[in-house]
Order: C-alpha cells, then sequence, then structure tokens
C-alpha cells in the first residue's frame, strides 16, 4: 500500500478533487482511442489515415482524439507533401509524450500478465531478455509498493 506523508495523512482535510495527478491525466487521456493513438505513435504511426487505420475508429474520432492530444501538448504537427498532393499535417511525439510512454507500457504489461492478450513480451534488444516497468527512485533504487508514499512537494509544486 502507498502511503500518504504529511498533510496528505490526514485523508479527511485535504481533498485531491480537481488537483490529482491521475484524475489530470485521465481527462487527458482517459479513452481507448487516446491511448492507442499514442501506442501508434511510439511505435512510429505519423499520418492521420494510418492512426485511423491502426486504432480501428472513425476519421472523424481519429481527428477529435489528435486535436486533444496536440492541445494536450503530447504530439505536435509537422507539416509534410507527397509530390503532386496537397501539403498535409503528421503527427509526432512532443518529450512530454515520450514521456508518457512508460505508462503505456505499464498498462501492457499489466495486460499481458492479467487479461487473456497475445503472448507479446517488453525485451530488451540489446540482451534479449524481458523488460519490466518499475518505480525508480532518483538514486537509482528499485521501489516496491510498500516503500512507496506520496507527499507535498516544497511549494506545492515538483
Amino acid at each position: 500500500m502507498t502511503v500518504l506523508q504529511g498533510v496528505l495523512a490526514d485523508r479527511d482535510a485535504w481533498s485531491a478533487v480537481g488537483r490529482c495527478p491521475i484524475e489530470k491525466t485521465m481527462a487527458l487521456v482517459g479513452t481507448k482511442s487516446a491511448m492507442l493513438i499514442m501506442r501508434e505513435a511510439y511505435y512510429g504511426t505519423t499520418r492521420f489515415d494510418e492512426f485511423a487505420r491502426r486504432v480501428g475508429i472513425t476519421k472523424a474520432a481519429t481527428s477529435a482524439r489528435l486535436t486533444e492530444l496536440v492541445e494536450a501538448g503530447l504530439l505536435t504537427k509537422r507539416p509534410y507533401r507527397e509530390p503532386g498532393q496537397r501539403a498535409r499535417d503528421e503527427y509526432v511525439l512532443t518529450e512530454a509524450g515520450a514521456d508518457f510512454m512508460p505508462v503505456v507500457w505499464a498498462m501492457f504489461d499489466w495486460g499481458r500478465k492479467h487479461l487473456d492478450s497475445a503472448p507479446l513480451r517488453l525485451v530488451h534488444q540489446d540482451c534479449g531478455a524481458d523488460a519490466v516497468v518499475e518505480v525508480v527512485c532518483s538514486h537509482g533504487h528499485s521501489v516496491p509498493p510498500e516503500e512507496l508514499g506520496v507527499r507535498l512537494a516544497k511549494g506545492g509544486r515538483r
């Protein structure tokens, strides 16, 4: 169990509603199609029609999700032009989008372990060993769930 520390320990004295990082993240990418578009962007998909096809959603839904992900700063538009065609935009991961990918990989790993899903594995390409998603402190120590705490950062921000 994760331990709430300091002023957060008295759960009746505060409310995370509207301020919780999980809540805010889910507001940005809390739909299946948004998560799958992020997966596809990480796999290298950049073109609108490819997102729609690979995620299996309508063009209207693709447009809405891509717009939301661009507005959220996870993707950015980059113009391109095929010979003889009009200019179009492709969608590429931003730094924030790349930083989001461990969330997607954690969902991948959880689904692989707990749901009837395809026999896929995350692997370290260099040595071939299975790769795992884990919480690590800034000193490089692995942090098991029973040692994880949540506290307010100094100044109320990071």
